[in-house]
């Protein structure tokens, strides 16, 4: 190699972690519009394949719960294959099963297909689409030195409300004026195209440009599977997801439903969600590489999420019957949710980073996949079990739970032995500032 083609080298490839942190984010956030934006279409969802709460609750946890089954062995695939070959594979495949229940999962004023063709086509897309998630984390990993891991995890953490965004924003349009088939049509058009952006861009960085590790713990060594740490934060990370995904899954239709709001309305409210989510994520990512003090804005965030969503449960709770016919409570119930969802959202990209720090960068994948696995276990749970606690005592209780999830998941995201003396000083100005 000529010593001009080595000085370009050097140069280029530092630069080039920007372009792999843009596919990340590509595939992320095409995944992300399958995954986050056909719950905001569940009104629709209900009633054109004419299901109950209870079976549209089945429908929208069954893809989570192929992601979560799938994680895990996409993350230990992912640390032994690489990057590229993965997010290849997987978003390829994705686009074919949504390329097929476009064509065989998708109601028609002649035809409501078989309930099976539904949960098995998203269940399928869960399990092929949970590639993403540990493939891109690693390339941050990889490519991103320390000072920027936090900002690097936390842009490509933003893919997720991204992605939510823009299916709240088009999705219901689709479903509602060309069908669910356009929907899942421009869903795998979305998967197809990320998967050249990661062709193109994404590969192992050179050995003298890659970003040096993390020093990892010595039951990190031993592999995150057999570290208690990891198995904790990862605990933490699902629980804490649970209120995230209540608001995701069942948010259109507490809004439709209890709220009297109309789709306009409901799209307004979660594409704020997501919006607020994203810019979240990017100042958190920032802020908490600048400040080294992750554990103390987690603390913050679940705190925070405890007092919102009781709220929310108490505003729904003393509001019953009077909610349609006054306005002001209906703006208030509109505005604690969006406040519920951005808070529940805004804390992924540093929990991230601080798991795949404690794991080392070259166990990255694996870590992630854990925590993803937990995440989407969680997925599948929230929308099942809301229908229940809906019959049960309604909506109060949902939020309530919610609340009472990110109550559960404060110790475990956040040991107090992450949390001495200036940390949790920290932690409690952040918490003041926020409330």
């Amino acid at each position: 190699m000529s010593q001009s083609t080595l000085a370009f080298s050097s140069v280029a490839a530092p630069r080039h972690r920007w372009k792999v942190l843009a596919a990340g984010v590509a595939a992320n956030a095409a995944f992300s519009v399958a995954f986050s934006g056909i719950p905001m279409t569940a009104v629709l969802m209900r009633s054109g394949y004419q299901l109950d709460n209870a079976t549209l609750g089945l429908v929208l946890g069954l893809m989570g719960l192929g992601i979560a089954v799938s994680e895990l062995p996409w993350g230990l695939l992912t640390d032994r294959w690489g990057d590229r070959p993965v997010l290849l594979t997987g978003l390829g495949a994705t686009a074919l099963a949504l390329v097929a229940m476009a064509l065989w999962a998708a109601p028609t004023a002649q035809h409501i297909p078989a309930l099976g063709w539904l949960a098995g086509g998203l269940l399928l897309v869960g399990l092929l689409g949970g590639s993403v998630n540990g493939a891109s984390g690693r390339a941050v990993m990889t490519w991103f030195a320390d000072g920027e891991r936090g900002l690097a995890m936390s842009i490509r953490q933003t893919a997720v409300p991204l992605g939510g965004a823009i299916g709240a924003l088009v999705l219901p349009f689709l479903a509602l004026h060309w069908g669910f088939a356009a929907l899942y049509g421009v869903l795998a058009a979305l998967c197809a195209a990320s998967a050249l952006l990661c062709l193109a861009w994404v590969h192992e960085p050179p050995s003298a440009n890659r970003a040096p590790a993390a020093p990892a713990a010595a039951g990190a060594r031993a592999g995150p599977l057999r570290d208690p740490r990891v198995w904790r934060i990862v605990a933490g990370i699902g629980i804490l997801c649970a209120p995230q995904f209540a608001v995701l899954s069942f948010g259109t239709v507490f809004l439709h439903d209890f709220g009297h709001a109309g789709l306009a309305a409901i799209t307004a409210t979660m594409v704020a969600v997501q919006a607020g989510a994203m810019v979240m994520r990017v100042w958190s990512g920032r802020w908490t590489d600048r400040h080294r003090n992750r554990p103390a804005y987690l603390r913050a965030c679940a705190v925070l999420s405890v007092l919102l969503f009781a709220g929310l449960g108490a505003v729904a709770w003393s509001g019953g019957e009077n909610v349609a016919g006054s306005w002001p409570l209906r703006a208030l119930l509109v505005g604690l949710l969006a406040a519920c969802g951005i808070c529940v959202s805004a804390w992924h990209g540093v929990a991230y980073t601080e798991l795949a720090t404690l794991a080392g960068a070259a166990r990255a994948g694996t870590a992630l996949g854990m925590a993803n696995t937990s995440v989407f276990a969680v997925c599948f749970i929230t929308p099942f079990s809301i229908p229940h606690l809906l019959a049960f005592q309604g909506w109060p209780l949902v939020w309530c739970a919610a609340s009472a999830c990110a109550l559960v998941a404060l110790p475990l995201l956040v040991p107090k032995a992450a949390l001495p003396g200036s940390q949790a000083k920290v932690s409690n100005a952040a918490l003041r500032r926020s409330t």
